[in-house]
């Protein structure tokens, strides 16, 4: 094998392209601890999120990899002229993760559109104005990667989870649809559906949470899926076969437990 000098692989790095990767909701959880992972790897972070100091904070954890572009994803002109940009300081994508969202419980007792509103508007909407922006340059190459995070709320009706979870549902619906056509287009697609994970947003849950893992074990089994190129990412795998189980239950049987998981305020 040959061996390459010192000054040959200097040279190397400077004439090797940059990967850059975009990644919103990157201000806390999973989409923090996924940008410090991937700029170990030697990624160029692009990180996204309407918090402007905690995405200063994460940038300054890297070795100037990590650069911060602020950004409220419910905002479609802020999504065009970021990711406008993001391209003409770092170059072109090559690699997205959409992460931004929000959680809140909500239960039939005290269930309001406008929040309902709000959980769409971002979860969904912003995550659509993300892809809108972002896949035809990479259709165009005919190259890049894509991951949509979701959860595995959106497998099955649970209580408490009536808003978030039906945007977790529509997010893999979407990307089921979207992911034959973009293969055909040389773009792989992937979607990544959690179950609890340790991030500011489950810290407010008053109830047990199985499976609790930490947003770094969370980011590493996202790197290895998206290496891997699975459709599907899916974690903890006890927590995934259990909602596959719940939603694959007849109706009446499904209720019957679910109907066990409704809090004090029933």
């Amino acid at each position: 094998m040959e061996t390459i000098s010192t000054t040959r692989r200097a040279d190397a790095s400077k004439t090797a392209p940059r990967r850059v990767a975009w990644i919103t909701g990157a201000s806390s959880g999973i989409g923090r601890a996924l940008a410090l992972r991937l700029a170990r790897d030697g990624w160029t972070i692009a990180v996204s999120a309407r918090s402007a100091d905690e995405l200063a904070s994460l940038a300054a954890e890297s070795d100037g990899r990590i650069v911060a572009f602020p950004l409220d994803v419910t905002d479609k002109a802020a999504v065009d002229q970021t990711v406008q940009t993001i391209e003409d300081r770092l170059g072109s994508i090559d690699f997205a993760v959409l992460a931004a969202g929000t959680y809140f419980r909500d239960y039939a007792v005290d269930f309001d559109s406008t929040r309902f509103r709000t959980m769409v508007e971002l979860n969904l909407i912003g995550t659509a104005q993300c892809l809108e922006r972002i896949m035809p340059a990479m259709i165009a190459r005919r190259s890049g990667q894509i991951a949509v995070v979701a959860s595995v709320s959106g497998y099955v009706g649970l209580p408490g989870a009536a808003s978030y979870g039906a945007t977790k549902a529509a997010l893999n619906v979407m990307c089921e649809a979207l992911y034959p056509e973009l293969r055909t287009h040389g773009v792989k697609l992937s979607i990544v559906n959690p179950g609890f994970v340790d991030t500011p947003l489950t810290r407010k849950n008053d109830f047990p949470m199985p499976f609790l893992i930490s947003a770094e074990e969370a980011a590493d089994t996202i790197a290895a899926g998206l290496a891997a190129g699975r459709y599907e990412i899916v974690f903890p795998w006890k927590m995934a076969v259990a909602m596959k189980l719940l939603h694959a239950l007849p109706a009446r049987l499904r209720f019957a437990l679910t109907r066990r998981m409704l809090g004090p305020q029933t």
